[in-house]
């Protein structure tokens, strides 16, 4: 049963340490406060300025309750506070607001290094999570090797049916229309200098080694990683992660894991589709623009491409996949309970895989530059 909203104050002696403690109980939102706000506000605005607040047992909050228990300390967060963390968000958007300030104020000319340094240990935080949290899966992977009839196969199977299969569909649509973008852009500039056969080179290269694992794996960031990340923070907002562990059932094992080995497997599949689709869509485009019939381009793309192009896409596959998992439930695990780090959570979780495949593609095209290039 929600209750009303009271404040009670508990003063001097009462407290048997001389300070003094003000309670919040029931509900403090909108609904609530419409008919007492402005006898909460006075009540508020008497209690002690250095008292002890407890808010632990406040049932309901929202932006309204939060505005009126801040205003009462002052815009300024008491020095003792128990508060519900899913109500911390409230009282953390009040603090970011700031205040307006007259006058003239000094110029720190040192807030963009102390930016860029903060930026750094919140980077080195994150990647030393996400190495933490591989070796528990690799610990993981060591003990279901030696009891097999116990790993999450079930799990593995929907995950790579979820990723893999329902991901054909977008996945050939954008390499189609990439190899045709592609394929037509290079035509132009192909036909000015009389260089038409080597349209084969530049899209099966460009597509096979480069484009199609990239493009797949930003498609599968978007599309996989952001559902991967809203499902484990659903699940801390509404405490199955918590349940898990009270009934000793590691969640890396019925949950990270999974979408790891799905990821490591769907990807290079994807890929190759990905791949294959868009270069039927330049041969299209390349026998409209150069004359190119579609057999002639197929016949020549393994003359012009090496076989170990392929391998590399197919590598490139397999390390985007694991990193697109690892990324997503990093940022799902460390998503708290509230609406609102739900959203930003997701959004880090897409704008970082993007990042760091396009980050792995880098390390790959500087330690294999030599590797699959015909110089002829």
């Amino acid at each position: 049963m929600i209750q009303e909203p009271e404040v009670q104050a508990v003063r001097g002696s009462a407290m048997g340490d001389g300070g003094s403690a003000v309670t919040l109980i029931g509900a403090w939102d909108i609904r609530s406060l419409e008919r007492q706000a402005r006898a909460l506000q006075q009540t508020l605005r008497g209690s002690a300025s250095g008292a002890r607040w407890d808010l632990s047992q406040v049932q309901r909050l929202d932006h309204i309750g939060a505005l009126l228990i801040w205003r009462a300390w002052g815009r300024k967060r008491p020095a003792q506070i128990e508060l519900r963390p899913e109500h911390e968000i409230f009282f953390a958007n009040l603090e970011g607001t700031g205040t307006l300030v007259s006058g003239t104020r000094r110029i720190d000319w040192f807030a963009p290094v102390r930016a860029i340094g903060e930026w750094i240990l919140d980077a080195g935080e994150h990647v030393a999570d996400i190495v933490r949290l591989l070796g528990q899966i690799l610990i993981d992977s060591a003990v279901l090797l030696r009891r097999p009839a116990r790993g999450p196969w079930r799990e593995i199977s929907a995950s790579v049916y979820r990723i893999g299969t329902q991901a054909l569909g977008i996945t050939a649509a954008v390499g189609f229309l990439i190899g045709i973008v592609l394929s037509y852009l290079s035509s132009e500039q192909l036909k000015a200098f009389g260089a038409n056969v080597f349209i084969v080179n530049i899209l099966g290269i460009g597509i096979i080694r480069e484009l199609g694992p990239v493009i797949c794996a930003v498609l599968v960031a978007g599309r996989s990683g952001s559902s991967i990340t809203a499902q484990l923070g659903v699940m801390r907002v509404t405490e199955e992660l918590d349940a898990l562990a009270v009934m000793g059932i590691p969640y890396t094992v019925r949950l990270i894991l999974p979408k790891v080995v799905a990821l490591s497997i769907a990807m290079p599949l994807l890929i190759l589709w990905t791949s294959s689709i868009a270069l039927i869509g330049g041969a299209i485009s390349a026998n409209l623009q150069l004359g190119i019939t579609v057999p002639q381009f197929l016949t020549g793309l393994p003359a012009a491409v090496p076989t170990v192009n392929l391998w590399l896409g197919v590598g490139k596959g397999v390390v985007f996949g694991a990193l697109i998992a690892l990324v997503a439930c990093h940022f799902g695990l460390r998503i708290k309970p509230n609406t609102e780090s739900l959203g930003a959570g997701t959004t880090n979780s897409v704008v970082s895989s993007i990042t760091t495949v396009i980050l792995a593609d880098a390390v790959f095209a500087v330690l294999f530059n030599d590797v699959g290039i015909s110089l002829m």
